[in-house]
């Protein structure tokens, strides 16, 4: 009966879903490709949550799953022992270490992590799912079933993971409080500007300053005036800044069965359509190519909003004549704080390596002289405190693509900010078509009410037990 149960939820969770973080936090399209799907209800997850039993024997293979090479880089890169065999596997002393790797684009990973997941009671043991990665977005699908094992059955304590940013829990834990996913990342985000622009419009690149002409959204608009008059598009895209104010309402998406927009996303609405038809923004879609312009000198962009996976591996960092390659972007807080993406690990129920997984989980989000490391070395934004408040402290730490800043410490300012209270599980098929339809009114399509409509029709396709 169980199974049936469990079948059923993610069945339902399926065929809801179309999707991100965050990008694999680091696979930006990823960041905003799929759609989620209404968590199961607390009492739905409650019939079917088990309690684990650790394996009397551990298995001979660990099977991850994932949408790109982000984890298994870190994993070769930092997980003692890990030794690599070829392009899907790797060994861990007497283990192997199977990676199933399925791009993010049309929901292609989440179909195929559903339908495997759906036989996970039947697999024999060497194909038993053991670890899964997913992303903000679409969490709740998977952390309100039993298909993810409470992190407390792999023996892991609230102490052990005390270190970590609180938001990073957060959107893990179920509809009961059961925490089930751990992430090493974490990804508050900045406003990243060109320099050279900054100095010839603004007359300075200090980041001090250029906060002065971006610090709250009346500002910030004004400032893409001068950058108009200047010859200069204020972001690329009115995508861009989206996330910054939809990380800021003040309720959530759905309400007693209800859509409600916010007054912050309409206020994107009102200072977007602004924008793009003074010719300030444009109405690219993110990870597009005429979006992309803008990392390169000749494409006019002044600024972009993004994490620090963003930074490192969005904006075309290896490639000569970009903006990033020539280390001429930089970084302030904008007018408001915001997140992006992360990546979380979970525990299939299941696993026959419970003890494996355990200790890559503690070793690769936990360990702090290991965060560290993955701090110098990949540049990334780890999920530990004490680790990241003496990076933002260490004056010889620099980021190469922001010209030698050290932006931890406004990335620090910004974890500790994060608000989760308004997240629900039907946040990104309602952001997704939100931007669906306003761009036709962006682009003179149709009228506001005319976008709304769009907005509201799309979104109770997808979810019918919604109205407005």
């Amino acid at each position: 009966m169980k199974k049936k149960v469990l079948s059923a939820l993610l069945t339902t969770a399926m065929l809801a879903s179309m999707l991100v973080g965050c990008g694999s936090s680091n696979d930006a399209p990823a960041a905003a490709s799929s759609e989620a799907a209404p968590a199961a209800s607390t009492e739905a997850a409650a019939s079917t949550e088990v309690a684990a039993e650790p394996a009397a024997e551990e298995g001979k293979v660990l099977n991850i799953y994932a949408w790109n090479e982000e984890f298994k880089s870190r994993l070769i890169a930092h997980y003692p022992g890990y030794e690599e065999v070829d392009g899907t596997t790797g060994k861990i002393g007497d283990v192997t270490v199977k990676w199933n790797i399925t791009p993010s684009n049309d929901n292609a990973y989440q179909n195929n992590l559903d339908a495997n997941l759906l036989k996970q009671a039947d697999a024999a043991a060497d194909d038993k799912i053991d670890m899964f990665l997913i992303e903000a977005d679409y969490a709740l699908k998977y952390v309100d079933t039993d298909y993810t094992m409470p992190i407390a059955d792999l023996g892991i304590t609230d102490a052990d993971l005390a270190n970590q940013y609180q938001y990073t829990k957060d959107i893990v834990t179920d509809s009961k409080g059961v925490l089930k996913g751990v992430s090493w990342q974490g990804c508050p985000g900045v406003l990243i500007y060109s320099r050279d622009v900054a100095k010839e419009v603004l007359g300075s690149d200090d980041p001090a300053e250029v906060q002065k002409a971006v610090a709250d959204w009346d500002t910030f608009t004004a400032t893409a005036e001068t950058m108009k008059k200047a010859g200069y598009f204020m972001t690329s895209s009115a995508n861009d800044t989206y996330r910054v104010y939809s990380n800021n309402v003040s309720g959530k998406w759905v309400q007693d069965g209800k859509i409600v927009v916010d007054d912050n996303i309409m206020k994107w609405v009102e200072d977007s359509k602004k924008m793009v038809d003074a010719k300030e923004t444009n109405t690219y879609d993110l990870w597009s190519d005429d979006w992309s312009k803008g990392f390169y000198p000749d494409g006019k962009v002044f600024c972009y909003f993004g994490p620090a996976w963003f930074v490192d591996f969005s904006m075309a960092a290896d490639t000569d004549g970009s903006i990033a390659n020539a280390g001429k972007w930089g970084a302030t807080e904008g007018p408001q704080g915001f997140f992006w993406g992360g990546t979380w690990v979970c525990a299939a129920q299941g696993t026959d390596n419970a003890s494996l997984v355990k200790d890559i989980i503690l070793k690769m989000t936990t360990d702090t002289d290991i965060m560290t490391d993955i701090v110098k070395d990949d540049n990334d934004f780890v999920n530990n405190v004490p680790a990241m408040e003496a990076m933002a402290a260490d004056t010889s730490y620099a980021s190469k693509v922001l010209g030698g800043q050290n932006p931890l410490a406004m990335y620090c300012a910004g974890a500790e900010k994060i608000d989760l209270s308004n997240l629900s599980a039907y946040d990104q098929g309602c952001n997704e078509s939100f931007q669906n339809a306003m761009k036709n009114y962006f682009e003179g399509k149709t009228d506001l009410d005319g976008a709304l409509d769009l907005f509201y029709k799309a979104v109770e396709e997808k979810y019918p037990e919604l109205t407005h």
